[in-house]
């Protein structure tokens, strides 16, 4: 992250992003701490698919970013937070608001550090479950992070190639 944001500032900000604010997809809370978030998505329109259910593409959207923003967020910037892998189990259709939860909890932090204290890489994987209003489970999310600690500036590894110019003369005709 170029500037480091506050929970709530980024919670506003994604809340207007326009993939969320078209899809119908609204943060409704991020722990001050980095620890948790809740997301809503609203049935309307621009996301419902040909059976008049939630389209499948906005149920993931909606769990998409917050496993590596609050792991990236709470793990500080000594740390390379991406998304390896993911994958979706729709279990019901999705017929009005749905809500996702997402809960990272300090052993899983703890576990994370460990495995990356030698500046080796770790591949956790999280879950979490997009559900109705009435608790019925609508879709399952795993999601793959590739996290590693950031190598001190002049380790091997982390210095920029040098790009060698040659000189050019112009071309002449034999």
């Amino acid at each position: 992250m170029a500037r480091r944001l506050s929970p709530q500032t980024l919670r506003r900000g994604m809340c207007w992003w326009p993939p969320y604010l078209f899809a119908g997809i609204k943060v409704l809370h991020i722990a001050d701490d980095w620890s948790s978030a809740r997301v809503r998505l609203r049935l309307g329109r621009t996301n419902r698919n040909y059976f008049g259910t939630h389209f499948g593409g906005s149920l993931f959207s909606m769990s998409d970013p917050f496993w590596a923003l609050l792991a990236v967020s709470a793990l500080g910037k000594d740390y390379i937070v991406w998304d390896k892998a993911a994958e979706i189990d729709f279990v019901s259709p999705g017929r009005g608001d749905v809500f996702a939860e997402f809960s990272l909890s300090e052993q899983q932090l703890t576990q994370i550090r460990e495995a990356t204290a030698d500046g080796s890489k770790a591949l956790p994987w999280f879950e979490n479950e997009v559900v109705a209003a009435d608790g019925t489970v609508v879709a399952r999310v795993r999601k793959q992070l590739y996290v590693r600690r950031k190598r001190p500036v002049g380790t091997p590894g982390t210095e920029q190639p040098t790009v060698q110019r040659e000189e050019r003369t112009p071309a002449t005709e034999d």
